[in-house]
């Protein structure tokens, strides 16, 4: 409880910080688009390294084995894909959001509200395990109630999003990576000293015979779960909105480089709990928590005053990953909420918005309470892989995309995923092909929305915006190259968002 409270009150300091330097409308939104590569790496890597990551790697290697070794490769490949197709392009279109992008690429309202309600959608999934694994942790430490963290991160976070937004969260969210770095490395050197000092016993990690297979179709699993890492990346909300802080494209692509090496090195660490929970905790597999195994190390492998002042820095480093990884999605939803459902925009109807974004998924946390943490985040990512994925992907390389076809891709690909993953969390199909299909639907859901919105595109040549053209020079030519780019850039940066907003405008001029 102590390392709990020591990482809410140092969130509220230092979200306390940047409120104090946030002071126009550009700062609240995005910074003013001032944030380095190195602190915005940091503060991305913070806001992205999760409860699925910090807890529920470790959980899945303990339950199933190496096999589930992809979550961590597939997490940290999803930006690579990203640096090579989107972030620079989407840094230059001087959006603020995605519906911001969408509907300047695209000149169209009904895709802007459509893609606003996809981000809803993914922000809202994403925000679900967060709170569950508040509400795990705190159970397991203290006895307290389920849903206890849930609720403790879910005030916390709406207090540091409304007070300071993003230049504030910017902080928040890089302070929060160091600690939840140091959080599982410090303890997981004295761990590997303790098994070493134990004769360094071998680590069964074929012990899967009494654990419920996790699919009738494991390689198909595996390749659902590849698609929806590697391509959800992209369009998670939280992490699209941070590229929206850099100064410029090339400033956009090297945040991208040192995230990959910081997103990297934290995942060399989790497997290491989930193999050690094999001996440790082996009670573990046949229970609904394994999760919980980042959480119990410390005490089953050390033991005395060093196993809990190390569970303490484990607690507090879990307690930070909630707490930043449900700020960015707070920060993102609200910002949707905001320009998009609320009838007036601005910081006064932002804070209002808030609560309202953190209210739905606190609801739907206690709801799905049994699942693991990282099949629920990688729920999102197949939503995310099979709606944005393509529309970035076609909307900054491909002339020919029109409003009809952005549209059936969104509703086929996402809209088909997103029901799956409702089919799946109802419990309503639990074995065989059916379930395997549901479970992991970005196989099929990412190429149904590429080809929906190719073949539309195609039929509707007519429609292709006027402003196309303009949009993708400006994608696609550096800063240095376009005369006048960089004090379009400032006056994008200058302006509030219902001013850098709508059609052609939303692209800092382009149209």
């Amino acid at each position: 409880m102590t390392a709990v409270t020591v990482v809410v009150l140092a969130t509220v300091l230092v979200g306390g910080f940047g409120l104090r330097i946030s002071r126009t409308t550009s700062d609240f939104y995005v910074a003013s688009r001032t944030v380095r590569p190195a602190l915005n790496a940091a503060a991305i890597s913070g806001e992205y390294l999760s409860a699925a990551s910090f807890l529920g790697v470790a959980g899945l290697v303990l339950l199933h084995g190496p096999d589930m070794l992809w979550y961590p490769v597939g997490y940290t490949a999803g930006y690579l894909v990203l640096l090579i197709f989107v972030a620079a392009p989407l840094r230059r279109s001087g959006a603020y959001t995605l519906p911001d992008f969408a509907e300047g690429r695209l000149e169209s309202r009904a895709v802007r509200r459509l893609v606003s309600v996809f981000v809803v959608g993914a922000g809202w999934l994403y925000l679900v395990p967060q709170l569950q694994g508040a509400g795990l942790t705190l159970k397991i430490l203290t006895g307290a109630p389920d849903w206890f963290g849930g609720v403790l991160v879910a005030l916390v976070v709406v207090v540091a999003v409304a007070a300071g937004g993003m230049r504030s969260i910017t902080f928040v969210q890089a302070f929060q990576y160091w600690l939840k770095l140091t959080a599982l490395l410090v303890p997981a050197l004295f761990l590997l000293l303790a098994w070493q000092g134990d004769g360094r016993p071998r680590v069964d990690l074929d012990l899967t015979a009494a654990v419920v297979g996790r699919a009738d179709h494991p390689l198909y699993a595996t390749y659902g779960l590849i698609v929806a890492t590697f391509l959800g990346t992209m369009g998670l909300p939280h992490v699209v909105v941070r590229f929206y802080t850099s100064p410029n494209g090339r400033a956009a692509r090297r945040t991208t480089v040192i995230v990959l090496a910081l997103i990297g090195a934290f995942y060399l660490l989790p497997p290491v709990y989930g193999a050690l929970g094999r001996l440790y905790v082996p009670e573990l597999p046949y229970g609904t928590d394994a999760d919980a195994a980042v959480l119990l190390l410390p005490e089953r492998a050390i033991g005395g005053l060093g196993g809990d002042l190390l569970g303490a820095l484990v607690a507090g480093g879990a307690f930070a990953a909630f707490l930043s990884t449900a700020s960015g999605l707070t920060m993102a939803v609200a910002g949707v909420l905001t320009q998009d459902v609320l009838p007036s925009r601005g910081v006064r109807h932002f804070r209002l918005a808030t609560p309202l974004a953190m209210a739905v998924p606190l609801g739907g946390s206690l709801l799905v309470s049994g699942m693991p943490v990282a099949d629920s985040v990688g729920m999102a990512f197949a939503v995310s892989a099979s709606s944005f994925c393509p529309l970035l992907v076609l909307g900054i390389w491909w002339r020919r995309l029109t409003p009809p076809g952005a549209i059936a891709g969104l509703l086929l690909g996402g809209g088909l995923a997103f029901a799956a993953t409702v089919i799946t969390v109802s419990g309503a199909v639990r074995s065989g092909w059916p379930h395997a299909l549901l479970a992991w639907p970005a196989v099929w859901s990412v190429p149904v929305g590429f080809l929906a919105m190719i073949l539309v595109s195609l039929a509707t040549r007519g429609r292709i915006p006027p402003g196309t053209n303009a949009a993708m020079t400006r994608f696609h030519l550096p800063e240095v190259l376009m005369s006048g780019s960089r004090k379009g850039s400032a006056s994008v940066s200058a302006a509030g968002p219902g001013e850098g907003t709508g059609s052609g405008t939303g692209m800092g001029g382009a149209g």
